[in-house]
């Protein structure tokens, strides 16, 4: 067979992702904070589009957003020749007031927080070390490996580099680093600078109020037994009591396995909801969080301006594109607020027991289910619920919170953030000297009907942080 080149005419379908379409996306993924930037940022690259004075008229309260959709459609229309010219403009009074809507809003000095609710310095681990080395007589060579010491300890307070080779960076005797560490191990916190839980926890016993010699004996002879629990044979190779033995592991349990506990997480992480969900009697409303965000309105002035006969026509083509990209940024807006809306309305119907009643009551949920309700693609639910929190009588919680898998329950099925609720609930309430086993936890949730398996029960113990009963146990 020939081969031969031929020309086919054939009509298709596709879907071609307009920049238009991917912005719309885009903003519908933002969380609250995010949005507020996205929309800084338009509002420096687009000249059409202008902040709408807060004075104007609210929509309705129960609308689910409180923008103006009605001026929207007519903005989106071909716009009316204005009636007056552009010319007629009273441009000294608009130099005056132009950008008069960006400035900062002006406070009394009473409308400002209180001194209690300001945020204040906190230091890291790092930094007070630095600070004890400064007011220490380290000065020298031994100053240069102090430093090197304390730049290599880690957030949990250990010393993460051997000494070995600190020596050989700073062309050191490794008697000297070995000295000058024992200078950093005296520093503030306690057991800062050690290499290991040991010798952390012999850097505590050293400086006890009170020094117990059994203590410091079983962490430098039988620690290993000491972690095992094997309280009989450390008596036994010590050659102290059981209760000796005992008393001196209840105040080992005591120090701080974690020098550098108090200087770690300590920045605060605050989250702004996107939606609030308010009982209202018997019902839940609805409000999305439009606080903080621009009420945005295509200018004016340069409507007029693409009316002027007068005007180069690269700059009205030039107006025109803008003016199309400020109308479907702000269609988008709005799509935005509708769809968060409708997906939030649609997660109270379907977890509305929860909302009443507590978490035992969540039920399993997809995002196919709250897709086929709104009619919208679980894509688009899948982004709606992404990275976005809500506000409810019940506490703030992500969006995606409420879509679990279900686990077997009797004949219907539970949702698995209820099932980790009561595992939680079963190992609070147990005795802290017999801590109940992974497998104890499945068969007493079988008693409920909940059927998991063992290693179920472990992964979800491990997700709540958890540890195993083995490490649960006190043996005083």
């Amino acid at each position: 067979m020939a081969l031969q080149i031929k020309q086919q005419l054939r009509q298709i379908q596709q879907l071609v992702m307009t920049p238009q379409l991917q912005q719309a996306i885009k903003l519908l993924q933002y969380n609250h904070l995010e949005m507020i930037g996205a929309l800084e940022q338009e509002l420096r690259e687009n000249p059409m589009l202008e902040i709408g004075s807060y004075e104007e008229p609210l929509a309705s309260q129960d609308e689910p957003f409180h923008n103006d959709l009605g001026s929207l459609e007519e903005m989106v229309a071909e716009p009316k020749k204005p009636e007056s010219d552009f010319l007629d403009v009273d441009w000294e009074n608009y130099l005056e007031s132009y950008g008069a809507d960006y400035l900062p809003k002006q406070r009394e000095f009473s409308e400002l927080n209180p001194l209690e609710n300001m945020t204040t310095y906190k230091t890291n681990l790092f930094r007070y070390l630095l600070e004890q080395l400064q007011f220490s007589r380290v000065e020298g060579l031994d100053r240069e490996i102090a430093l090197e010491i304390i730049g290599n300890i880690t957030d949990q307070g250990y010393l993460d580099m051997d000494i070995e080779d600190i020596a050989q960076n700073l062309n050191a005797p490794v008697e000297e680093v070995a000295r000058v560490l024992k200078k950093v191990q005296d520093f503030e916190p306690r057991g800062v600078g050690a290499r290991d839980l040991r010798e952390c926890l012999l850097i505590q016993a050293r400086y006890m109020d009170d020094y117990d010699y059994n203590v410091v004996n079983i962490l430098e002879n039988a620690f290993d037994l000491l972690q095992q629990g094997k309280f009989d044979l450390v008596a036994k190779k010590l050659k102290i009591s059981i209760e000796e033995t005992q008393a001196a592991a209840k105040l080992i349990s005591k120090f701080e396995p974690k020098p550098g506990r108090p200087f770690m997480g300590t920045e605060t992480v605050y989250v702004q909801p996107d939606i609030f969900i308010f009982k209202t009697g018997r019902d839940y409303s609805v409000v999305v969080n439009d606080d903080g965000l621009p009420r945005l309105k295509v200018s004016a002035m340069f409507q007029k301006e693409l009316y002027n006969g007068s005007s180069n026509p690269k700059a009205k083509e030039y107006i025109q594109e803008k003016m199309r990209s400020a109308i479907w940024l702000i269609k988008s807006i709005h799509q935005r607020q509708r769809t968060i809306y409708k997906t939030t309305k649609s997660i109270i119907k379907f977890q509305r027991e929860f909302f009443d009643k507590g978490i035992d009551y969540l039920k399993p949920l997809v995002l196919k289910d709250v897709a086929d309700d709104i009619e919208m693609h679980e894509s688009t639910v899948s982004r709606v619920t992404t990275n976005k929190y809500v506000h409810t009588p019940r506490g703030v919680f992500e969006l995606k919170f409420f879509f679990n898998a279900g686990i077997r329950h009797g004949t219907e099925a539970i949702a698995s953030e209820s099932v980790k609720n009561q595992i939680m609930k079963f190992v609070k309430g147990e005795d802290p000297k017999k801590p109940v086993s992974d497998k104890e936890i499945a068969d007493h949730l079988a008693k409920s009907q909940i059927m998991i398996a063992r290693r179920t029960v472990a992964k979800y113990r491990d997700m709540l942080g958890i540890p195993p009963s083995s490490k649960r146990k006190k043996k005083f």
